[in-house]
């Protein structure tokens, strides 16, 4: 089974916005059984800040808009 995390901030109005680090949610993600990570297009950059062993088990699915990140996360793209 594919465990999947989804990285983002849901604002009060129910827009997703990026986050401001991604190096701990992707360790809590990956130490929980998560082998893919939906992460927001503007956090691309700071993926290369996660570690190799995290990067190494942690497929992330970059996305651009809600829509499409849900389209990636079932596959359908």
């Amino acid at each position: 089974m594919r465990v999947l995390a989804a990285m983002e901030n849901l604002s009060i109005q129910g827009n997703l916005k990026g986050l401001q680090t991604l190096v701990e949610p992707c360790q809590i993600a990956m130490e929980n059984g998560a082998r893919r990570a939906l992460i927001p297009i503007e956090n691309r950059r700071q993926f290369l800040e996660v570690s190799g062993d995290v990067a190494e088990r942690l497929d992330p699915i970059f996305y651009s808009d809600p829509q499409t990140g849900a389209m990636k996360a079932l596959g359908m793209t």
